[in-house]
């Protein structure tokens, strides 16, 4: 959902018909799978009572506001490029009435933030919809105050080169603007834009399981919801969009990933 990119083409790939799709398959405000156990997960191992923290590509908020009940960072805010998710967001937060959470929406380009202005980056599968990873982990660590963090998680590839036939169809089926990319690539662009204590952990096991039962759900348990919020023909079109995914999951090619990174004290350390 966030783009620094700023020679992307850039339309709402996630208007109100995709919100209420998602959020009826992985809950209110939540535009990516997991829940609040899998950004958990990612934030394992770091405090951020009293933290600047920012979320990006924070699409409608869910993520946002459960870091902010659950971690108590000083102030959090969420950044995304798309107007229909960071009303929802501003929506939801008004409604949870929690404080030190704010909404900021803006083009593809520069991250609109002054230098230093966070201590920690966190993103959730936002950051396939960039295709230029060095320039986006050059903005992150911009953005980044010296001795903060970035960690995330993201939808990588397995390999550099030519995507296989299946994943190809994944891709179409998708129909959204995927920056797809390896570990190594992105750990070479974080080492390029200055991070350092790198590290990759795909996380394709644990989602291979999870799209499956998705996949189950959206055909039988969850399917009148899904048909009452959405319609039939965007249901029917997501479960084939689920299928070919269980195929590059199954394949290994198509890799969920945690990453994080450490902005130096130094740039020079």
């Amino acid at each position: 959902m966030s783009s620094v990119d700023q020679e992307a083409v850039h339309g709402v790939e996630y208007d109100d018909t995709a919100i209420r799709f998602l959020e009826v398959l992985w809950g209110e405000g939540y535009l990516s799978p997991g829940g609040p156990e899998e950004v958990d997960r990612v934030l394992r191992g770091l405090d951020l009572a009293g933290k600047r923290v920012l979320d990006l590509g924070c699409g409608a908020g869910g993520v946002t506001l459960h870091i902010a009940r659950t971690h108590h960072p000083l102030v959090i805010t969420g950044f995304d490029v798309e107007a229909p998710v960071i009303g929802h967001a501003r929506t939801a937060a008004e409604r949870a009435g929690v404080a030190g959470v704010s909404f900021v929406q803006a083009p593809p380009g520069l991250l609109p933030f002054l230098d230093g202005s966070f201590d920690v980056v966190f993103s959730k599968d936002a950051l396939v919809h960039v295709p230029q990873k060095h320039d986006l982990f050059c903005e992150i660590f911009r953005v980044l105050s010296p001795g903060g963090t970035f960690a995330a998680s993201d939808w990588l590839i397995a390999h550099d080169g030519e995507p296989s036939d299946d994943m190809k169809a994944y891709l179409r089926a998708e129909g959204l603007s995927f920056g797809m990319a390896s570990a190594a690539t992105y750990l070479s662009a974080m080492g390029e834009a200055g991070f350092v204590e790198t590290r990759a952990e795909s996380r394709n096991e644990w989602y291979r399981g999870v799209a499956r039962q998705e996949l189950l759900r959206l055909e039988g348990a969850l399917h009148s919801a899904a048909v009452a919020a959405v319609g039939e023909a965007y249901v029917a079109k997501n479960i084939r969009t689920w299928t070919a995914m269980q195929k590059v999951l199954d394949s290994g090619e198509h890799c969920p990933t945690h990453l994080r990174g450490i902005k130096p004290m130094r740039r020079d350390a």
